[in-house]
C-alpha cells in the first residue's frame, strides 16, 4: 500500500511539477499562503501521467496549474491546502475563456488544473482568484503567457 501511494505521488509530481519547472514557475505570497501557478502546453506531460489524470496531450492545448500552500513551519515549508479558484484567460483579440478548474489530490499534494485550446504564438492574460480554505480574503493574481507550438 505504501509503495502504491509513493507511485501516485511521483505520478502527480510528474504531471504538475516537472512542466512547471521547465516553464519558469511563478508564485505569489500573501499572508501565510503561497500560491504557485503556471501555464504550459500539455505536450510536455508524459503519456502515462496524462492518461492517469485524463489530460489530452497536445501542442495545441495549454494547462493551467495552481497549488496553494499554507506556510506552517518556521523554516518556510508549507502544507497544501484546498482552495476555491476561479480563473479566466483573455487573448490579445479580447476573447475570454472561463476556465473550469478541477482538483487533483493525492496524499499531501493538492493541485488545481484547467485545460484550454491554444494556437501558435497566442498570448493569454490570466486572471486568478484564489480563496484558500479558512482564509477571509481571496488572493488576486495576474500573469501573461505566450505559447509556441513546434
Amino acid at each position: 500500500m505504501r509503495e502504491r501511494t509513493q507511485i501516485w505521488r511521483l505520478a502527480l509530481w510528474a504531471v504538475c511539477v516537472i512542466p512547471a519547472l521547465a516553464g519558469a514557475e511563478q508564485y505569489s505570497e500573501s499572508g501565510p499562503y503561497t500560491v504557485h501557478y503556471n501555464a504550459f502546453t500539455t505536450a510536455t506531460l508524459t503519456e502515462q501521467a496524462a492518461q492517469n489524470y485524463g489530460i489530452v496531450r497536445s501542442q495545441n492545448r495549454a494547462m493551467l496549474n495552481i497549488a496553494v500552500l499554507k506556510n506552517v513551519a518556521a523554516d518556510g515549508r508549507g502544507k497544501a491546502v484546498s482552495a476555491r479558484i476561479t480563473a479566466t484567460a483573455v487573448n490579445l483579440s479580447g476573447q475570454l475563456r472561463q476556465l473550469q478548474m478541477r482538483e487533483l489530490a493525492q496524499g499531501d499534494a493538492i493541485y488545481y488544473i484547467a485545460e484550454m485550446p491554444i494556437t501558435n504564438q497566442e498570448t493569454y492574460n490570466y486572471q486568478l482568484s484564489v480563496l484558500p480554505y479558512g482564509a477571509a480574503q481571496a488572493i488576486e493574481l495576474q500573469f501573461t503567457r505566450q505559447f509556441f507550438i513546434d
